[in-house]
């Protein structure tokens, strides 16, 4: 098995999965000095493998050479340390632009994030990962969401596909995940991809998928990391009580507005203190009033967690 995903495999087993914003100056330029302060901050709390330029590091708003940036440096921060995957999408020519950028720079692996605006049929779902595997010999993990969506079948295609070696699943439909798993070959890497994931790690696990990416992590790990603690521990009160007073509360504020997976983080991120700056449009950044309502869930998950 290849290195960099024996590496990976060991990261999902041994922390949450990092996500990490990306930093836009207060004029909307990527500031790069201050992503890599950022995250210094965000790689010492020790997190399994970090993804950079993906649907949280507004992948989307990033030309190519703020891409090769962004992936530049996240490979220098991490030096190492841990699994480096970087976000690549839209169609898949522009996808093996991306693949081909993140490989120079050094990334380990690439997520293949959900291709823009048609749905496809299967068959193409399948070709599409198979041409983006062409133009590059680094691991592929497929992302279905919102109108990517794989069969059982096509899961066993595209795993025998060399190169790609998991599948981040954001549909949360367990009956459908339990399929794609018992379909899959084994050593096949599968990880919770939900928004805001917490939510619904311990079902995920019943279907043997533990594995989660934690979007409260960008800003918030002490609250991240007690509750991955928590649930690898099997400690159901502090997993309750972070659910109850914390995660269930921010879903209901994220779910308010379009776009505040992201947006609403970014203003976490700001009122910690750490270095992200705006969000890009076409998202939004929060308000007054939903501001002051994540300063005080801010504060509850940290009282929660003793930070």
């Amino acid at each position: 098995m290849n290195e960099n995903v024996v590496r990976l495999r060991d990261g999902m087993a041994r922390g949450v999965l990092s996500f990490p914003l990306t930093s836009f100056g207060a004029h909307g330029g990527l500031d790069i000095a201050a992503y890599r302060a950022y995250l210094e901050r965000q790689l010492a709390t020790d997190p399994g493998a970090v993804f950079p330029a993906c649907g949280t590091g507004e992948f989307a708003a990033l030309d190519e050479d703020e891409y090769r940036e962004v992936i530049t440096a996240a490979v220098d921060v991490a030096a190492g340390r841990l699994p480096v995957v970087a976000g690549i999408g839209y169609g898949w020519a522009q996808a093996r632009r991306f693949a081909r950028i993140a490989e120079a720079a050094g990334a380990d692996a690439l997520l293949v994030l959900p291709h823009y605006l048609s749905r496809a049929p299967q068959d193409g779902l399948v070709e599409q990962l198979r041409r983006i595997a062409d133009a590059t010999p680094l691991p592929l993990i497929a992302y279905q969401r919102d109108h990517v969506a794989f069969t059982p079948e096509s899961v066993r295609r595209i795993a025998e596909i060399p190169t790609v070696v998991g599948l981040k699943d954001g549909h949360s439909d367990l009956d459908r995940l339990q399929r794609l798993t018992l379909a899959a070959p084994e050593g096949f890497l599968f990880f919770n991809g939900a928004a805001t994931a917490e939510i619904q790690a311990r079902a995920y696990a019943t279907v043997g998928v533990p594995a989660y990416s934690s979007a409260v992590h960008a800003f918030a790990p002490e609250i991240a990391g007690a509750f991955f603690r928590a649930l690898k521990a099997g400690d159901e009160a502090t997993t309750e009580r972070l659910l109850r007073d914390f995660y269930v509360p921010f879903v209901e504020l994220r779910d308010t507005t379009p776009g505040y997976a992201v947006s609403l983080v970014k203003a976490a991120a700001r009122l910690r203190g750490l270095p992200v700056g705006p969000v890009r449009a076409p998202l939004t950044d929060p308000g007054p009033a939903h501001l002051a309502e994540l300063e005080r869930l801010l504060t509850r998950g940290l009282d929660l967690v003793g930070a």
